[in-house]
C-alpha cells in the first residue's frame, strides 16, 4: 500500500492535512473516512479500516479535523458544523485531483458528521457510521465537568483522548443544535450503521435512533465484543471487511469485497 500526504484548505481557512491511502493497482473507487472525536487521521481504528478497504482496491482519504494531528487551527475555533463542511471540502479535493468519493465512512462523532456531509456530496453512493451518536450533543458528557466553566467563561480546557483541548461555548451550542435524525431522514443513499452492543462511550440506543430515523435501504451490524475505539486490530479488520461486503452492490462494478 502506498500513502500520499496531502493538504487542502478547510472551512475556516486553515490548512488541513490528510493521508491518501492507495492500493497497489489503479484504484477502483475512492472513499473518504472521518476520524473519531479527538482521534485524528492516524488513530489506529481509522488507519486499520482504511488499510483493509485499500487492500480491496479502494483508495481512501483520511484527514485531521481542525486542531488535531497535523492540521492547523485551534479545536476551540471549530464546531460540528465546520467538521461537516470540511468533509465536503475533502471530497472536493478528491474530485479535483482524482475522483469524488463514492463511499463515506465515519467513526464516532465523525460518523454523525458523515450523514449530513453526504447530503452535500452527490457522488457518494453509500454511507457507513461506526459507533456514532444519534444526537451530537451526547458527546458533551465526556466533558460534563467543565460545562459550567464553558458557559461562564466562553471556553475551558479538558483532557480528552490523552490530549488537552479547549472546548468553546460555540462548539457545545452547535452540538446541541445539530439534528442528525432529520439528516438521516433526508439521506437518499444506502446507510450502514455499525455499533458495538457494549460500547462504553456511546450507548447502543444511539444506533437505534439513527436506524429508526433513516429510510431504506438501511442496515445494522452489531460489532460484538468490540469497544468504542475498535482498540483491538481484529475488530477494526472485521468492521472493514463487513463494510466492503455491504457496500459492494452500491459501488462501481469493478469494486469487489475480495482482493484479487
Amino acid at each position: 500500500m502506498e500513502s500520499q500526504e496531502i493538504t487542502f484548505t478547510g472551512s475556516d481557512g486553515e490548512t488541513l492535512h490528510g493521508t491518501l491511502d492507495l492500493p497497489p493497482k489503479e484504484p477502483e473507487t475512492f472513499g473518504l473516512m472521518a476520524h473519531c472525536f479527538t482521534g485524528g487521521r492516524n488513530h489506529p481504528a481509522t488507519r486499520r479500516v482504511a488499510r483493509e478497504l485499500t487492500a480491496r482496491g479502494m483508495a481512501v482519504l483520511r484527514f485531521d479535523f481542525t486542531g488535531f494531528g497535523d492540521s492547523g487551527g485551534e479545536f476551540a475555533e471549530s464546531t460540528f458544523s465546520s467538521n461537516v463542511a470540511d468533509l465536503g471540502l475533502a471530497a472536493s479535493w478528491l474530485r479535483e485531483h482524482h475522483r469524488a468519493p463514492t463511499l463515506l465512512v465515519g467513526h464516532s462523532l465523525g460518523g454523525a458528521a458523515a450523514i449530513p456531509a453526504a447530503l452535500e456530496i452527490p457522488e457518494v453512493a453509500a454511507v457507513v457510521t461506526i459507533g456514532a451518536p444519534s444526537d451530537p450533543g451526547h458527546v458533551t458528557h465526556l466533558f460534563a465537568g467543565i460545562l459550567d466553566d464553558v458557559q461562564r467563561d466562553g471556553r475551558a480546557e479538558v483532557i480528552l483522548g490523552g490530549q488537552r483541548v479547549t472546548v468553546s461555548r460555540e462548539f457545545v451550542q452547535d452540538l446541541h443544535d445539530s439534528d442528525i435524525h432529520n439528516a438521516a431522514r433526508a439521506l437518499d443513499r444506502p446507510l450502514l450503521i455499525m455499533h458495538a452492543p457494549d460500547d462504553e462511550l456511546v450507548e447502543i440506543r444511539n444506533a437505534n435512533g439513527i436506524y429508526r430515523a433513516a429510510r431504506h435501504p438501511k442496515s445494522f451490524i452489531a460489532l460484538d465484543g468490540a469497544d468504542h475505539l475498535l482498540s483491538k486490530p481484529k475488530h477494526a479488520r472485521r468492521a472493514a471487511q463487513l463494510i466492503a461486503a455491504w457496500a459492494d452492490p452500491y459501488l462501481p462494478d469493478t469494486f469487489t469485497p475480495e482482493a484479487d
